[in-house]
């Protein structure tokens, strides 16, 4: 059987672990995957039969997908399903008010994603990449789209702990940037997807340089996470279709919250100065 994780799926948020590698998943067992996404607790009366009849495939299918999401088979699983169900409460469609079923579904997913993140996202990966960043003389911080968001606040708070940091909001600036930086320059890039086509080339141009990149994204596997050096996965489920719902930028934004704690810890005074210069600036705007 392949491992995918250094996690244990019996030990973790179960909806969390699937979600970080649907990437690693096509057809058939990404449709299976869905399934058990969708089904959760329920599927303790489901057979093997039953999971490959809604996904449209083979119960061969059903095992091998839960094998590449690290069970050894479909009962183990089921087990972890039903061990990690959460408590019984209001069903969303038992009301036909939009807005009351939009708001709980929204408010669900965005605690899924919060509790999701200690199960894709370990202290030592946290520490290693804070560490890649604190060594590095220069942080370039790459993201497009709705990630736009994450970017800024990340940028915001690493110039404020004192580094060195650029966030050029132009894709094409910012690949010329990624193009110039040097192997003692770091790269932060934001995607939920990972497959952003312009923050992935940007990336590539970083690595051909030397620099070291630390990707924020979703997906345990992407483009953008076999491109970086280090790779912090964090997200939830996206509610729209083709629209990331605001639960992956809560992960995200509560991710580069989690990285300025672990920095300021690793830069002691210097940053605790520059935290004080930032206070002193931000007090001059205010009334």
């Amino acid at each position: 059987m392949e491992e995918h994780s250094d996690f244990s799926p019996l030990e973790s948020q179960l909806a969390a672990h699937i979600r970080a590698r649907l990437g690693d998943l096509r057809g058939s067992e990404a449709r299976v995957a869905q399934v058990v996404l969708a089904r959760g607790a329920d599927l303790v009366g489901l057979s093997v039969s039953d999971v490959a009849e809604l996904a449209g495939t083979a119960p061969s299918s059903v095992v091998r997908a839960c094998q590449r999401l690290g069970f050894r088979g479909y009962q183990e699983l089921k087990i972890a399903a039903v061990r990690q169900a959460p408590a019984p409460g209001p069903d969303p469609a038992d009301t036909r008010d939009p807005a009351a079923r939009a708001l709980t579904e929204t408010v669900r997913a965005a605690r899924e994603a919060l509790d999701g993140i200690a199960t894709t996202l370990t202290p030592d990966r946290l520490r290693a990449a804070a560490e890649a960043l604190n060594t590095a003389d220069h942080v370039l911080v790459l993201g497009a789209g709705l990630s736009g968001a994450v970017v800024v606040d990340a940028a915001y708070r690493l110039s404020a702990l004192g580094l060195r940091t650029d966030s050029p909001a132009d894709p094409i600036t910012a690949q010329l940037a990624a193009a110039q930086l040097p192997p003692t320059a770091a790269c932060l890039a934001v995607s939920h997807t990972g497959a952003t086509r312009t923050v992935v080339d940007a990336v590539r141009l970083a690595r051909d340089n030397g620099a070291t990149v630390v990707a924020l994204t979703s997906y345990a596997r992407s483009p953008l996470a076999d491109a970086a050096t280090h790779t912090l996965v964090a997200g939830g489920q996206d509610l729209v279709f083709g629209l990331e719902t605001t639960a992956s930028r809560i992960a995200h934004l509560t991710v580069v919250d989690a990285l300025t704690q672990t920095l300021l810890a690793l830069r002691g005074e210097p940053a605790e100065r520059a935290l004080r210069l930032s206070a002193d600036v931000t007090a001059d705007h205010a009334y």
